[in-house]
Order: C-alpha cells, then sequence, then structure tokens
C-alpha cells in the first residue's frame, strides 16, 4: 500500500462484513447493498492493494492471510466510528458544595446518597467547614452551593431561607423534665447545662432569656456543636438547649426534646453567588432536601 494516499472507507466496510459473515449474500443484506456492490467493492481494493484477499471454499469466500492483517489494522479506524456514531455519554455535572459539620455530617451525606442514587451521572463535592467559611467559599465562587444556620450577609452572597426552628430543651430519658410537655427557662435553675460554646451566637441569647427568667443552671460543659452538645446530654452528663434541625431526628431514639419556652428561633439558609445564575444541579440538589426532608414536630419549611 506504500504510496496510497487515499482510502474507500465503503470498501473496508465490506471486507469486514465479508469476513464477519462469510458469503456475499449476507455481507450485502447486514450492509444494506447488493451482492453486486459487495462484489466491486472486494475487486476494487484488490486491485488497489494488488493483493488477493479472498479465496472460494466450499460456496464460502475464505479470508487470506492478507486479509487477516489489514482486517487488524482496521480496528482502530472502526473503533473510532462506533464511538462517533454511538450514544455520546451524558455530561458528568458536578456539585461543589460546602457546609459546616452539624449540616454536613449526617443530614447531607444521607441526602447526597439518595440524590446520586437518583441521579448516577451527578458528582458531588462536599467541603465541610466553618459557617464563616461557608460564607466566604460563596463569596468567592469557589462553590456553587452553601448550607449554614448562621444569618451572615455578604456582599455578593444570597440567602435562601430553607427550614425555621424552634428551640428545644433536650434531656435524658429518665430526667423529670422528659415528663414535661414544654420546658421553660425557670425550670432549668440549678440543672445542669450543656451550652454551646460563646462563638456562637445563640449562646448569648439563651443567657439572656435565662437572666431574665431569673434562672440559674450549673454550666458542667460546652460544645461547638449541637450534635456534641446533645451526645452529652446522651451520655447524661445533663441537659442542653439547641437548634432541633437536623440533631432531634437523628438522636430521638436516645434522648428527649421538649419544646423551650423562648423567643430563640433559628434559621437554616441556602447559600448561592449572586453575581452568577444558580447551576441546575444546585437548584436540584435543593429541590431534592426541601422534598425529602423528613418532618419533625419543631421544624418547619421556611
Amino acid at each position: 500500500m506504500s504510496g496510497r494516499t487515499w482510502h474507500s472507507l465503503p470498501e473496508y466496510e465490506a471486507l469486514r462484513a465479508l469476513m464477519e459473515s462469510g458469503t456475499t449474500s449476507k455481507a450485502a443484506l447486514r450492509l444494506g447493498l447488493s451482492q453486486s456492490a459487495i462484489s466491486r467493492s472486494i475487486a476494487s481494493l484488490e486491485a488497489r492493494l494488488g493483493r488477493i484477499l479472498f479465496e472460494r471454499e466450499g460456496g464460502r469466500l475464505r479470508p487470506t492471510s492478507d486479509a487477516t492483517q489489514l482486517n487488524k489494522r482496521l480496528d482502530p479506524l472502526f473503533e473510532a466510528l462506533d464511538r462517533i456514531d454511538g450514544p455520546t455519554e451524558p455530561a458528568r455535572e458536578t456539585l461543589r458544595l460546602i457546609a459546616p459539620p452539624t449540616l454536613a455530617h449526617r443530614y447531607l451525606v444521607s441526602h447526597i446518597a439518595t440524590f446520586l442514587t437518583s441521579n448516577p451521572n451527578f458528582f458531588v463535592s462536599l467541603e465541610v467547614a466553618s459557617s464563616e467559611d461557608v460564607i466566604k467559599g460563596i463569596q468567592e465562587e469557589r462553590f456553587d452551593l452553601g448550607l449554614t444556620g448562621v444569618e451572615l450577609t455578604r456582599e455578593g452572597v444570597k440567602l435562601m431561607p430553607f427550614r425555621l426552628s424552634a428551640a428545644v430543651c433536650a434531656v435524658p430519658k429518665d430526667h423529670p423534665l422528659a415528663q414535661l410537655e414544654t420546658v421553660r427557662p425557670e425550670e432549668l435553675h440549678d440543672q445542669p447545662l450543656i451550652a454551646l460554646t460563646h462563638r456562637h451566637s445563640r449562646r448569648a441569647q439563651l443567657e439572656k432569656v435565662l437572666i431574665n427568667s431569673r434562672s440559674a443552671p450549673r454550666i458542667v460543659a460546652e460544645a461547638s456543636t449541637s450534635f456534641a452538645a446533645v451526645d452529652l446530654v446522651r451520655e447524661g452528663l445533663g441537659v442542653t438547649v439547641v437548634n432541633p434541625f437536623p440533631v432531634a431526628q437523628y438522636r430521638s431514639s436516645d434522648v428527649t426534646f421538649r419544646s423551650f419556652v423562648s423567643p430563640i428561633e433559628y434559621r437554616t439558609y441556602f447559600l448561592t453567588t449572586d453575581h452568577q445564575p444558580t447551576p441546575a444541579i444546585a437548584r436540584a440538589f435543593m429541590r431534592h432536601l426541601r422534598i425529602h426532608t423528613i418532618r419533625t414536630p419543631f421544624t418547619q419549611k421556611a
């Protein structure tokens, strides 16, 4: 074939069809051509190459070694054609998601799993960070979607309300307060209390409520997340006042949650950049959370 600068795809197709089927009639049927068209293509290919490609044997055409070698060399060509003509793989969309530990480790992990099961062509990258870093990450457009329970406004960041919760008191199941329908601030007087750390604005808000009710619990420990505070309650260390979302749905079998009579409310937000449209995959994930987040007595849609 040296010196030849042109190729004929129909001739190569006839060669492969004839090698696979063994007869011109079957090759013609496979390619939707006439038998004479198959014969002409093979004759033209043999004349161009100067080689015999098929020998007749018992009513069938047996490929020669030259035909076999040529067919092997044609494999990459037809594999490439199959990729071009075949169904294209859907683009794999990626969701860059960021959230604080209280929302990420249990709640979001569970919903990411169901989201990806329902959408196998999606990909999620989850970053766990402080609420301040969540807002910063969205502001710098390093993430498509964030969740936070802290209402911090920043230029270029859009907050969309997701959940609204009233404060709850978490107590051990055998605690006297577990017998009450609701817990009032004065009923925490002299009770061992697990408080959130001072970096939480809710710590100061709770202290104000307790002072106004002349209630003085004994702070025995501090925790930086509501899950950690409730887990300390589960260990029998004391009681705590926290945002029930999402901890109540994961700890209700171990700890008793009672409404805490106070003006304390918590809001959970979706965060996106305000500089460009929200990606479709982020909108799909928000819709997934809105539909599949279970209802609890303490939390409702915002």
